[in-house]
C-alpha cells in the first residue's frame, strides 16, 4: 500500500498533468469504488464540466480540488493513476476514466479493486468520512514530540499498533513504521505507554526524518508502486529492516527477525531494538 511518501510523489507528478483540465465525461466500470455519493450517475453528473484546480494530500489520501467539489481518493493496495491520450489502449483493471475536453484522459487502474472515492462539496470534506477521523500530519506544527507522548501514554497497545493507527498520526504504514522503530532503537512489541520521553522524542525525530528522506528519493518501490510517470522510487535501497528477514543487520550484524504485530509482518533487529 502506498504510504505518505508515495502518495505525495503521486500528487506532485499528477499536478502538472491534470491541473487546469476540465472534465468532459466520466466512465465508471466498477461502481463499488465510488463510496459517496451512492448514486454513480450523480457522481458523474456532478463532476462533468468542473476543472481540476489543484491536488492536495491528507495522509494517504489524494484530494482533487475542483471548482465546487473535492474528490477524495484512496489508492489502497494497488490503485494507480495514469494520464493517457484517448486513443491509447485501455489497460486491464482500469475501472474509472475521467475524460478531459482536450482529448486526454485520467485513468484509474486497480488490480484488487480496493481503492475508494468520495465526492464532497468544498469545505465539507474534512468533516466527513474518511478524513474526519484522521490525526495530524507528521510535518505539521501540531505533531510534536509532546503530542505523540501524550497519545502514547494513553494506550497499552504495542508501539507498532499505535503508529499504524491513522488517528494518532497519518501517513505511516508497515514500511515506515518498521524503519522508524529501528532507527529509534525501539522494539515493535514494546507497550506504547512504557516509552520514556527521551525514546518518544527520538522516535518522533526519526519518523519525520525518514518520511522526508523517502519523499526525496521518490518513495519506496517494494512491490508494484510507481509514480504517475511510471517511475519507481529508490528509497527501498536504504531500508534497514523492512523486507530483510534473515539478512545481517547493518548496525550489529545479527540477522533481521520477522514476526507478526497487529496482523502485519514486522521486521526488526532483536539486538538493536529494545
Amino acid at each position: 500500500m502506498p504510504e505518505l511518501p508515495e502518495v505525495e510523489i503521486i500528487r506532485r507528478t499528477l499536478i502538472p498533468l491534470t491541473a487546469g483540465k476540465t472534465i468532459a465525461d466520466i466512465q465508471v466500470f466498477w461502481p463499488k469504488i465510488i463510496k459517496y455519493p451512492a448514486d454513480v450517475t450523480e457522481f458523474i453528473e456532478t463532476m462533468k464540466g468542473q476543472t481540476i484546480r489543484d491536488i492536495h494530500r491528507r495522509g494517504k489520501f489524494l484530494k482533487f480540488i475542483l471548482d465546487e467539489h473535492v474528490l477524495i481518493s484512496h489508492l489502497r493496495m494497488e490503485g494507480r493513476y495514469a494520464v493517457c491520450k484517448k486513443e491509447d489502449p485501455i489497460e486491464p483493471h482500469t475501472h474509472i476514466i475521467f475524460r478531459f475536453i482536450d482529448g486526454t484522459e485520467l485513468r484509474y487502474r486497480d488490480v484488487r479493486k480496493f481503492g475508494t472515492m468520495h465526492l464532497y462539496r468544498k469545505g465539507e470534506e474534512e468533516a466527513r468520512l474518511p478524513l474526519s477521523q484522521l490525526g495530524p500530519e507528521p510535518f505539521s506544527e501540531t505533531f510534536t514530540a509532546n503530542f505523540l507522548a501524550q497519545r502514547l501514554r494513553k494506550t497499552n497497545r504495542t508501539i507498532k499498533t499505535a503508529l499504524l493507527d491513522q488517528t494518532v498520526v497519518v501517513g505511516l504504514g508497515n514500511i515506515y513504521v518498521d524503519e522508524s522503530l529501528f532507527r529509534a532503537g525501539i522494539h515493535p512489541e514494546r507497550i506504547s505507554s512504557s516509552l520514556t520521553d527521551e525514546e518518544v522524542a527520538r522516535l518522533h525525530r526519526e519518523m519525520v526524518t525518514i518520511l522526508q528522506e523517502a519523499i526525496e528519493k521518490g518513495g519506496s518501490t517494494v512491490r508494484s508502486y510507481v509514480n504517475t510517470n511510471g517511475e519507481a522510487g529508490t528509497f527501498q535501497l536504504q531500508l534497514f529492516v523492512y523486507g530483510r528477514k534473515g539478512e545481517p543487520c547493518q548496525r550489529c550484524g545479527q540477522p533481521i527477525q520477522k514476526t507478526v504485530v497487529a496482523g502485519r509482518g514486522t521486521h526488526y533487529c532483536a539486538f538493536c531494538q529494545h
